[in-house]
């Protein structure tokens, strides 16, 4: 079979809109145009077409672009492809695209093309001109005297930046095909190509915004603050009550001595100042300062920016963002973290703040930033005649985790539909815990043991996870955590075997398995097989000492700040690298058994998925039959989800 083509593309583009802020579907919907259009065929030199000078897209490559035959590569081809889709006013499929950026980031390398560059060490290299460049001609400027009251610089400005600008072009598109050839060496499977596709189309679907909702809240948080600023400034006579230094020194005056002015500190000092008495003016300032935290809309704000003009927000999700285990990452907007909702009257509310009546808000409800905390997710609705079907696995870590190490009690417990917290308090304790029922109280430490423990997490792991919160106190913890590992001992010893594979691994190179799990060794990088075959790389493996004076694996990857640094990993870590990223894999496979079914996904979140489907066409258990399928690889596992139906997206 002949190889397919490749078409290597770079744009460079101008719009008025705000690339980073807005996404690029908004983006190209403004004063839109391609400034310079690099490509190169397979290995052929690379050329650029001057566009915003005059020139025009050779005949060959208009073709190439509508010819699905014909590979189209680019780093963030997301980009290229929706840029293009605007120029020729039609929708491109995704489906003969390939995203260098996502092909690097199967083996957890940088995002960022300069950064993959070095890291790889290719011989070409991204020119670090490119950014002053970009802001020059890419983005609107300023009008000023000297520049004749102009708001956008062309290539007549500066010619020779111009110059410069189109060799820049260029450099990229030989940097991005020098490192596409270091990635041939580890091709990626067909079936991830396909979830990356399956992912261009859901961005591109979008997800419906109720657009009256996001500015009726905006509006209502501007008065709200408004309101609490002049009401903070009468209590405490400050410059400005929202600062951190002269309200703590305000505290001071009162005889109130405090560290930190976070959320949970604050809470912790109304608690306190309640309790005594000792200040009423400092209580309500506080109490003040806590609804003021609430009161960010920066979520209705990014819904704002990234509504196009079909009302709809575009391109949320990033394929592969998440280092090491591939998972799905949020942008704009970032679904991966919308607060959760609570009251009973969620339609309620909406509605009221949809009318403006937000004095009715608070006389009802006394706490207008929680409400509109509340309702951000009810921002995105079904469009008419549709319905949202929300579908979320149930446990899918701890179940996925069970699997893995063979801890059979917990795999039936599952089978058996049993609360998995109340199984674990039982196993831990030798009594039956029964939610809201017989040792019912138990249940709350089989809960925190559960979140914390399954990557053998300590009590800092239980603390973080709201263990003391939660009315446990600190000396208990050791005691839950012996009671949870005692109570999983084939989990524990998985911890330890993962690891011990890992190292042997590294030291001979030989290939090896845990159970499922297989670890290679080759081309200088661990590799560790997950059940679907997906390999997970540690790059430049070694074997150093680590803080505790034992021999730990550290690798090379990505730390604070998307510096490339060598990092440390340990047994209870690789355990969650492998359990995450098979629960994505699972994830992956049922989202593309539901879009065969004809099904549109709009949207997703960690383990749930978001249908807009049209009303009576199927039910909730419809769609969970389809979640609940087990793939191939993943005979045995007892998978599980649960959905809800409605006309706005809200968390049951």
């Amino acid at each position: 079979m002949a190889q397919r083509r490749i078409l290597s593309i770079d744009l460079e583009t101008y719009s008025d809109v705000d690339l980073v802020t807005c996404g690029v579907y908004r983006y190209v919907e403004g004063d839109f145009h391609i400034l310079l259009f690099a490509y190169a065929f397979d290995d052929d030199d690379v050329r650029c077409v001057d566009m915003a000078c005059g020139e025009q897209l050779p005949q060959e490559v208009i073709d190439a672009i509508h010819d699905s035959n014909i590979i189209k590569a680019a780093w963030n081809a997301q980009f290229e492809r929706i840029c293009l889709s605007k120029y020729f006013d039609t929708q491109l499929s995704p489906d003969d695209w390939q995203c260098s950026m996502v092909w690097a980031a199967s083996l957890s390398l940088p995002l960022k093309l300069k950064n993959a560059a070095e890291v790889l060490k290719t011989g070409e290299q991204k020119d670090d001109v490119g950014e002053r460049l970009i802001r020059y001609f890419s983005i609107p400027c300023k009008p000023t005297k000297s520049n004749g009251g102009r708001t956008r610089n062309l290539p007549e400005h500066a010619p020779d930046d111009w110059k410069l600008f189109k060799s820049y072009c260029i450099q990229d598109v030989r940097t991005e095909r020098d490192i596409r050839y270091r990635l041939e060496k580890f091709p990626l499977k067909q079936q991830e190509w396909d979830y990356y596709h399956m992912d261009q189309r859901i961005n591109d679907r979008g997800v419906m915004i109720d657009k009256e909702l996001v500015q009726q809240a905006i509006i209502c948080d501007m008065a709200l603050s408004e309101a609490m600023t002049k009401k903070a400034y009468a209590l405490t006579g400050l410059e400005n009550p929202n600062s951190v230094s002269q309200l703590k020194a305000w505290l001071d005056e009162r005889g109130i001595e405090v560290e930190s002015l976070g959320k949970k500190d604050v809470s912790a000092l109304i608690a306190d100042l309640d309790k005594h008495s000792i200040d009423t003016e400092a209580l309500d300032m506080m109490k003040l300062r806590l609804q003021m935290a609430k009161s960010s809309v920066k979520k209705y704000q990014a819904a704002e920016r990234y509504i196009c003009t079909d009302g709809r927000a575009h391109g949320l999700f990033q394929f592969s963002g998440a280092n090491r285990t591939q998972r799905w990452a949020g942008r704009g907007i970032q679904l991966q973290n919308l607060p959760q909702n609570h009251i009973a009257t969620l339609d309620e509310a909406r509605d009221l703040v949809k009318m403006g009546c937000f004095d009715m808000i608070e006389a009802l409800y006394g706490n207008t930033p929680d409400i509109l905390s509340q309702l951000i997710r009810t921002m995105l609705i079904a469009k008419p005649g549709h319905i949202f079907i929300i579908a979320d696995f149930s446990a899918i870590e701890a179940r996925v985790l069970a699997w893995l190490a063979g801890e059979q009690w917990r795999l039936d417990a599952f089978k058996r539909g049993e609360d998995i917290y109340c199984a674990s308090a039982s196993q831990m304790f030798g009594v039956p815990v029964v939610k809201h029922g017989i040792n019912g109280a138990l249940r709350q430490k089989g809960k925190v043991a559960e979140l914390a423990c399954g990557y053998g997490g300590g009590s800092g792991a239980l603390i973080s996870m709201g263990a003391l919160d939660m009315g446990l106190k600190e000396d208990e913890l050791p005691d839950i955590i012996s009671s949870w590992r005692e109570a999983n001992p084939e989990i524990v010893k998985f911890w330890y075997a993962v690891e011990k594979a890992a190292v042997d691994t590294i030291k001979d190179h030989n290939e090896r398995s845990v159970d499922r799990i297989g670890f290679q060794f080759s081309a200088n990088t661990l590799w560790i097989v997950l059940p679907s075959g997906r390999r997970l790389a540690y790059i430049k493996p070694k074997l150093q000492p680590n803080r505790f004076g034992r021999m730990a694996v550290t690798y090379e990857g990505l730390g604070a700040n998307n510096k490339w640094i060598r990092m440390e990993t340990y047994s209870g870590k690789l355990t969650e690298n492998i359990t995450q990223a098979t629960a994505r894999d699972l994830l992956a496979e049922a989202m593309w058994r539901m879009e065969r079914a004809g099904l549109d996904i709009v949207g997703h979140v960690h383990d749930e998925v978001i249908l807009e489907v049209p009303e009576g066409s199927i039910t909730v258990d419809g769609v969970c039959s389809i979640m609940n399928l087990n793939p191939v690889w993943a005979d045995g596992l007892p998978l599980s989800s649960s959905g809800y139906s409605g006309f706005h997206y809200f968390k049951d």
